[in-house]
């Protein structure tokens, strides 16, 4: 690793970064959004050979770094303390939401790859698990722009329902228990999920944050089964470059998650860790954006933010009628 020729690129994407936390910390938007968009601006970036081993580092080691760190923000006292049956229904959701984008996919002609991608964004924990999922997938033409086009369509959808969905769920009567698992089982992001639970209230935000914690924890098996079937679908077709490596992040999530479930860690280190996760994530997808070709991303058309809608719409839809049960 050669630090002097990644130096400018780190650099300018972590500036980036800082600059995204700053505008969110003062217009209550997204900071990955902010990043992704800053990053875009800044693509020009990328075609200079001075910056451009820097952005790459950052977008694929230090995206890896990130997603591991999540570990930290996990204990699997959450799940237990969740009960069995929200779990379940948390665990049913993410699996037909994934399952039902894979097949609109091929119906809207759009690869089961694309499908994947934003099923298991939709389902788990917006642009996180986008960046998750996007690390196993098979290498491909448009793997960058599928990526980012998920991160912006994800995170947008999570921002107009932070506002809509406590809307909604006055608007139904729920309860303040359902209510926190209408909202912390539908929104895409983290930061959206805490907006729209305490925008309702203290209660409601504490449980809803609960729940969505619990829905990350499904990050790394939902992760792990794409990764094995794609590893089977290349041992059955023996195509070129469809096999994908087990990842050391994934290795790194399991076993921090672990650690935090199992060691009573003082609350300064995971704090710590947290925040360095939050911001290799941010930074990371400033240098994503850096990478984009904003040529590539016009031509996609409307069928790709169709189908977010869609799964947005259909895990929203099967986590109320569930709770009609419950």
């Amino acid at each position: 690793m050669n630090i002097k020729a990644l130096f400018p690129g780190t650099s300018i994407a972590a500036i980036t970064g800082m600059a995204a936390l700053f505008l969110s910390s003062h217009y209550a938007a997204p900071a990955m959004l902010f990043a992704l968009l800053l990053g875009i601006a800044l693509s020009f970036l990328h075609q200079e050979g001075a910056f451009q081993a820097g952005i790459e580092f950052t977008a694929s080691t230090v995206l890896r770094v990130g997603v591991a760190l999540l570990g930290f923000r996990i204990a699997f006292d959450d799940l237990v303390s969740l009960g069995w049956s929200t779990a379940l229904l948390l665990l049913m959701a993410i699996l037909t939401t994934i399952a039902f984008g894979l097949v609109l996919s091929r119906t809207m002609g759009l690869t089961k790859t694309f499908g994947a991608l934003t099923g298991g964004s939709v389902a788990i924990c917006g642009a996180s698990a986008a960046m998750a999922i996007s690390a196993v997938l098979p290498n491909s033409e448009h793997k960058e722009r599928d990526t980012l086009l998920t991160i912006i369509g994800v995170t947008s959808l999570s921002t107009v329902a932070m506002v809509a969905y406590p809307i909604i769920a006055n608007y139904l009567g729920l309860s303040e228990y359902h209510t926190s698992i209408f909202l912390g089982g539908t929104i895409h992001d983290v930061a959206q999920v805490v907006g729209a639970g305490y925008s309702v209230s203290e209660q409601t935000g504490d449980l809803s944050t609960l729940v969505k914690l619990v829905r990350v924890s499904f990050l790394m098996p939902v992760v792990l089964m794409m990764l094995l079937a794609i590893n089977a679908q290349y041992k059955s077709s023996k195509s070129e470059g469809g096999s994908t490596s087990f990842p050391p992040f994934l290795i790194a999530f399991v076993v921090l998650m672990s650690l935090n479930s199992f060691v009573e860690l003082p609350e300064l280190i995971t704090t710590t860790a947290t925040e360095v996760s939050r911001f290799a994530l941010v930074i990371s997808i400033a240098a994503i954006g850096m990478k984009s070709n904003l040529n590539k991303l016009a031509c996609v058309g409307i069928k790709p933010i169709l189908l977010m809608i869609a799964e947005t719409v259909w895990i929203a839809g099967f986590i109320l009628v569930a709770l009609m049960y419950l």
